[in-house]
């Protein structure tokens, strides 16, 4: 098979992904499609290096997954998520109901590495998925690193509909109360504030480059010099604590945008966003080549166990943080459960929830600024940041 034949197959099969997840409006995940695509290729007549033929090595992928993760620190601002202190506890808690619940029930039903490894792509997303199933393979668990595959491609079919369930019951709660003049639409102050202070502000010694000097390229050092600062610290601390040199990439991109030595959504404008993206995709659905149809039978089990543990971990935890926090439990275990799939998902879901419930535009406008704010927050905060933070402790634990 030629390099452009293997690439123009992988690149169909993401789009036939697209288009049956846009189709479906999201209940069908674009990744599961392309899963299952990759699956039948593997098994029939694909070459078991065709991403590697078509361009995507692992040099390759580790490289913008260094990028993409300081990427995703430029775009915290702990006064944006100010505003949202209750909805990041929420999340937060989550969290610790499914690493509780699996630590706790999980290991007496499966061996620890499968928690272990089950816990991060469960809590997160594409990135947490990669460093799972490599630290996997890594260490020679060949059926736990598809394991951490089929966990994140699997996972938003336990959330989707949940999501959709309690957002429903939420928002038919929220227009009760409008409708009976006890709610009107929230006005975010502190939010605006912190927007025109963030747009306003002169971003350190950056803003004194002239924009012709600002170019994609240098857009680009800087994301690899962050990262590489991420890599050196790591390496440097190797023999005192292990940490993880993409945590660190979080943590270092954090404190590039604070310093005004990169800029929010670095990656997106010097127009690398998109490409590093489809290079993990791809990237990610290369650990299935391994996946012979024994192996998934025998993955099937804990792959429903860890998911539905999950599920009743992040529920009990919401609803006893949501109940202290004066939240409620619909909203709460909404909240809780963007682990499971993040942005765009919690984005489309809302809004087709807010959709079916009224016609009436200010109606919609009053559910939109109650449920969308604290959504979005949640799949930040678990997908984000918690999700690689977590991988990156845990991966060291295989060894």
């Amino acid at each position: 098979m030629s390099q452009m034949l293997a690439l123009v197959i992988l690149l169909s099969i993401l789009y036939i992904g697209d288009i049956i997840s846009v189709k479906t409006k999201a209940w069908i995940p674009s990744v599961f499609v392309c899963a299952v695509l990759f699956l039948v290729g593997y098994w029939t007549f694909f070459p078991k290096d065709i991403v590697a033929l078509a361009g995507i090595p692992s040099v390759v992928a580790t490289m913008m997954m260094y990028l993409l993760i300081v990427n995703m620190g430029t775009l915290l601002s702990l006064k944006e998520l100010m505003g949202q202190w209750k909805t990041i506890l929420i999340a937060l808690s989550g969290i610790v109901g499914i690493i509780a619940i699996l630590f706790g029930i999980g290991t007496l039903i499966f061996d620890v590495q499968t928690v272990i490894v089950a816990i991060p792509p469960l809590v997160g997303g594409l990135v947490s998925a990669i460093i799972m199933s490599e630290g996997a393979a890594n260490a020679g668990l060949t059926s736990l690193s598809v394991f951490a595959i089929v966990i994140y491609v699997v996972q938003g079919f336990a959330g989707y509909p949940l999501t959709s369930i309690v957002l429903n019951k939420e928002g038919k709660r929220l227009l009760q109360q409008y409708r009976s003049g006890q709610l009107s639409v929230v006005k975010d102050v502190k939010a605006e504030v912190a927007a025109t202070v963030e747009t306003e502000r002169k971003v350190k010694w950056i803003d004194k480059i002239p924009a012709k000097y600002n170019t994609e390229y240098f857009k680009f050092l800087r994301l690899a010099f962050v990262g590489f600062l991420a890599y050196l610290t790591s390496t440097s601390l190797a023999p005192i604590v292990e940490i993880n040199a993409l945590v660190l990439c979080l943590l270092f991109g954090v404190i590039g945008r604070s310093i005004g030595f990169l800029e929010k959504h670095s990656l997106q404008k010097a127009n690398g966003f998109g490409l590093a993206i489809m290079v993990l995709m791809v990237f990610i659905f290369d650990g299935l080549k391994h996946a012979t149809p024994n192996m998934m039978l025998e993955i099937l089990t804990p792959l429903v166990v860890c998911i539905g543990l999950g599920v009743v971990g992040m529920y009990i935890f919401s609803f006893i943080v949501g109940k202290v926090l004066k939240v409620s439990k619909n909203m709460a275990f909404a909240v809780s459960l963007t682990a499971l799939y993040g942005f765009p998902a919690d984005y489309i879901i809302t809004n087709e929830v807010i959709k079916s419930l009224t016609q009436d535009e200010k109606e919609r406008e009053v559910l939109t600024s109650h449920m969308l704010p604290p959504m979005l927050v949640g799949g930040f905060i678990t997908v984000t940041i918690v999700s690689v933070i977590l991988a990156g402790t845990f991966v060291t634990l295989l060894k």
